[in-house]
Formats: structure tokens, C-alpha cells, sequence
């Protein structure tokens, strides 16, 4: 039995921006982006860079986690991106 796993991920725009979204094929769903296919916040910034990815088990665990990130900050998702779990902390606490 196949195994699908969903990811959400994370591409840095070629403005420093970041977009969040989810998928099932993360290799395949970044080069769409940058083929210009998807959303037009994304493809009106190529090229994109995938920074950060998670994996999920479930569909509605990825939807679930990209509405939360969607939420987050520039700064909160920088943190994330770049691994900084402190400072993660301390702007979660912070309600930035």
C-alpha cells in the first residue's frame, strides 16, 4: 500500500518574501511555482527558494499547520525558517 505524506511547506520569494502552502508533491509543487503555475503572490516573485518544509501524515494535519503559519509574522516565520527555536519561543510569548 502507498504511503502519501503532505508537506507544508515554505519558498523564499526572490523579494525576501515567504509564502506558506501545502502539498503532496514538494518537489514537483516548487518547480511549478517557479514555472509560474499557482498562486500569483508566488509567481509574481520568482524565483522561489524552498527554506523550510514539515512533514505530514494527514491532509488536514498540513491544511491545519499552513492556516496557522499563514498567521504568523515575517519575523516569527523567519525564525522558523532559520531554525532560531529560542527566539521562536520568546515571539510566540510575545503574540508577534
Amino acid at each position: 500500500m502507498l504511503h502519501i505524506s503532505y508537506h507544508v511547506y515554505i519558498p523564499r520569494c526572490s523579494d525576501g518574501s515567504y509564502y506558506v502552502g501545502h502539498t503532496d508533491d514538494l518537489e514537483t509543487r516548487v518547480r511549478r511555482h517557479n514555472d509560474g503555475c499557482g498562486p500569483a503572490y508566488a509567481r509574481a516573485r520568482r524565483p522561489v527558494m524552498l527554506a523550510y518544509s514539515e512533514r505530514h501524515a494527514t491532509e488536514a494535519s498540513a491544511v491545519a499547520r499552513e492556516g496557522q503559519l499563514k498567521h504568523w509574522s515575517r519575523t516569527k516565520k523567519k525564525a522558523l525558517v532559520s531554525g532560531r527555536k529560542a527566539l521562536l519561543r520568546q515571539l510566540s510569548q510575545s503574540r508577534d
